[in-house]
């Protein structure tokens, strides 16, 4: 679909920015794809099973969350890690396609959408399983790279 390029918000939640870079240079989320999509609400991926039942973090299992009360979900684009409940961050993470204030103090906000937002969107409006969120055609992570941000 296209190109994203996301912000990680280093100085709020510096475990879990290192934790989603590492992985990304790893080439841990290469080929994998966002396993539930939910119009309107969210796009989730980061799980190399496929199943969003998987994934690890760099620290082993799974790491504390990075509540920053001065994040929110206050729209589309923000990027936050899934969870089971508290302090079970792994690999997986979401994108909101909208605001979700049910989610703040629940989920580490840990970047923001820089660009390509509009390929979020449309990724937003595939065709899913009724059952279980899935897309019913893969959409994938072709390669996810860190690049460096030059001081900007």
């Amino acid at each position: 679909m296209g190109t994203i390029t996301l912000e990680l918000y280093t100085q709020h939640a510096p475990r879990t920015c290192k934790n989603f870079s590492t992985l990304a240079s790893r080439k841990y989320y290469d080929n994998t794809i966002f396993h539930r999509i939910i119009p309107g609400f969210m796009i989730q991926g980061g799980d190399p099973s496929g199943t969003g039942r998987g994934g690890s973090s760099i620290y082993g299992d799974k790491f504390p969350d990075e509540i920053s009360a001065s994040l929110k979900h206050t729209g589309a684009g923000v990027l936050s890690m899934a969870n089971s409940g508290k302090d079970t961050n792994g690999s997986q993470f979401f994108i909101t396609l909208a605001p979700t204030p049910w989610l703040d103090g629940k989920h580490t906000i840990f970047g923001r959408v820089k660009a390509g937002m509009k390929i979020v969107q449309r990724m937003g409006l595939v065709k899913t399983s009724s059952v279980d969120d899935r897309p019913v055609d893969d959409v994938s992570i072709v390669k996810a790279y860190v690049a460096e941000s030059g001081g900007e």
